[in-house]
């Protein structure tokens, strides 16, 4: 991967997904949150760009909500000054906000997407990004969600549904990794630092 023109998307690390894991929901992959912090130590200590993305939910009882408890990131997935901030309103996070034009401005070709939760927003904006041209890398063991019923009542485990969703869209919408796999792809950059970027709201 060419720091250059890679960039690091992580995708909706907030606090609302513990609150879910306090209450009745079942997860999967636990190491995920530490795979995202070696993942961010990675591309910065290369010089490779990141940007991070908070789901605004308009919803009154969303713990996503602006203000609720939910909301803030989890510490572990802050941003560092110069890292932008794309605040989206609805799964994806191209639709309504200027991730695009900001990855396209930098030159950005690859995405590599990390974050919650995998059958949701994650899975969402890797199929766009697959979708407009970025060579996309889904890294599996740097996402995670949570048990679902269907339709018809049939309950489905959270690994269920992570394998169903990587079954979904590999080949098709992105490249299925592991963090070790990008880690070792990783070529560290020189270059001076990119001027910082203030937080993007949702237009």
């Amino acid at each position: 991967m060419d720091v250059t023109t890679t960039a690091l998307l992580v995708i909706d690390v907030q606090e609302g997904f513990h609150l879910l894991e306090r209450g009745s929901a079942s997860r999967n992959n636990p190491q995920a949150e530490e795979n995202i912090a070696r993942l961010l130590g990675a591309f910065r200590a290369a010089g490779a760009r990141v940007v991070h993305t908070r789901h605004a939910s308009t919803s009154p009882d969303s713990p996503f909500r602006p203000g609720q408890p939910g909301y803030p990131v989890m510490p572990l997935a802050r941003e560092q000054p110069g890292e932008p901030v794309i605040v989206k309103q609805v799964n994806s996070a191209f639709i309504g906000t200027p991730l695009e034009a900001h990855l396209r401005a930098a030159g950005i070709t690859t995405v590599v997407i990390c974050g919650a939760t995998t059958n949701h927003c994650v899975e969402t904006t890797t199929r766009m990004a697959g979708n407009l041209g970025f060579e996309t890398f889904l890294v599996e063991d740097a996402t995670w969600t949570f048990g679902r019923t269907g339709p018809d009542g049939t309950t489905y485990t959270a690994e269920q549904v992570q394998a169903m969703t990587m079954a979904n869209l590999s080949g098709e919408f992105a490249r299925i990794v592991v963090t070790g796999e990008v880690l070792a792809r990783l070529t560290p950059s020189w270059s001076a630092p990119s001027t910082p970027v203030p937080h993007l709201p949702a237009r």
